[in-house]
């Protein structure tokens, strides 16, 4: 077995969180019953990159335990815990991860776990993706791509419309069971609950201004409104920006909006979003954060050019003081704040997301697709969701409409 761990040591603290995490995977593990079954995930080489912490370790540990032989390193550096990889290294799987490694140390650590030729990935971001449309001998026994993210579907869009994709990819994060759920309410809850602990800081009464309001928006509009905020959305799609007012929410330019806020939180997949001409209207005190995948929504070095000092003042918040005296905090770097500054989403949750990613790469291993972009076949997209609804012991009517 071959893995790149900080320090095997940590690995009793790091099974500890696997082994809680396990307890409330349900729907994850009722599926995995099933399809052990049938024996498809047998001999299989999968590589996973993912955010690397207990949650996704446990699927791992899944995988591995349908029969396949699993290679994973993480999307995020900032959001990788040591402890958890050290589990995985002693749970036999080929693991390349380690919190705060540098971009250099990220390539070796793709090439590493692409290094197996696996017969099929789950992809966070679209980086194993790239990685094997600049190298295609790793990609010799590749059946297909699962990838998880908006920003990663994005550009598998992207590529197909360039007619350049060159494998099949199943686009999960396009699943009603992935963006209903995971991207509304699960980032809506972890990213306020580490934005709250990472600055405790009251939210009621504050402006809080979302930018960007598809589902991970709508998610942290809502749960800022719980909270007693005050929401401001910002948009530049016209469906949404009039959803988001019949949502009960003010709707304005951003820079309307920068005059305003007190938190502000990022959505939207794009570069530089809040850039220094955004910075410069904001009020003293202002909070910055990103709740997109990528840490590129908010201009960081723009904002260190501007800054006067840069200090930090509690574990993952940088104060920016400027020329003026105005203080602007950032938080986790920039970085997506629910991981890099949190313990990401809820389990229960991720047990729903999992479930759809397992049940895509069984799909993918059993099924022989020409490369193309493809939805999440509905028969599984509901599949999911109706094990979760039997495993609540909730009961829904069935389509009683006569047959024409």
């Amino acid at each position: 077995m071959n893995f790149d761990v900080k320090d095997l040591s940590l690995a009793p603290q790091g099974q500890q969180k696997i082994d809680w995490v396990a307890k409330w995977m349900k729907v994850l593990n009722r599926l995995a019953d099933r399809f052990d079954k049938d024996g498809i995930f047998k001999g299989k080489r999968i590589a996973l990159c993912i955010h690397l912490e207990a949650k996704t370790a446990y699927l791992a540990t899944v995988i591995k335990r349908l029969g396949a032989e699993v290679w994973i390193t993480s999307s995020n550096s900032l959001s990788t815990k040591d402890d958890v990889c050290a589990a995985l290294a002693k749970n036999g799987i080929h693991v390349f991860a380690k919190h705060g490694a540098d971009r250099s140390e990220y390539q070796e650590f793709i090439r590493n776990i692409v290094s197996a030729k696996p017969h099929t990935v789950v992809d966070d971001g679209g980086d194993i993706c790239e990685f094997f449309h600049s190298h295609p001998e790793f990609a010799t026994d590749l059946k297909g791509i699962c990838e998880e993210t908006t920003s990663g579907v994005k550009r598998l869009k992207e590529l197909a419309a360039a007619n350049r994709l060159l494998y099949p990819a199943v686009a999960i994060n396009e699943a009603r069971s992935k963006y209903l759920f995971d991207n509304r309410y699960g980032t809506g809850q972890s990213t306020w609950t580490a934005i709250t602990a990472l600055t405790n800081i009251t939210v009621s009464g504050k402006t809080v201004v979302i930018i960007g309001y598809g589902w991970v928006g709508r998610g942290l509009a809502i749960r800022a409104a719980g909270l007693g905020a005050n929401v401001i959305v910002t948009e530049i799609d016209p469906w949404k920006g009039l959803e988001a007012k019949m949502d009960g929410f003010r709707v304005m330019p951003i820079t309307d909006a920068t005059p305003l806020g007190d938190f502000f939180i990022t959505a939207t997949g794009e570069e530089n979003v809040i850039r220094p001409e955004h910075l410069q209207l904001m009020k003293d005190g202002t909070f910055l954060s990103n709740a997109g995948h990528f840490g590129f929504e908010i201009d960081t070095p723009g904002l260190e050019k501007m800054a006067k000092s840069i200090t930090t003042v509690r574990n993952e918040i940088e104060e920016y003081l400027l020329p003026d005296g105005r203080r602007l905090y950032l938080l986790a770097k920039g970085n997506i704040i629910n991981i890099a500054g949190g313990l990401g989403h809820p389990v229960e949750i991720l047990d729903l997301s999992f479930a759809l990613q397992l049940s895509c790469l069984h799909y993918v291993l059993g099924t022989t697709l020409t490369p193309g972009f493809y939805y999440v076949p509905t028969e599984i997209d509901e599949m999911v969701v109706r094990e979760r609804l039997n495993i609540d012991d909730v009961a829904i009517d069935v389509d009683m409409r006569p047959v024409k």
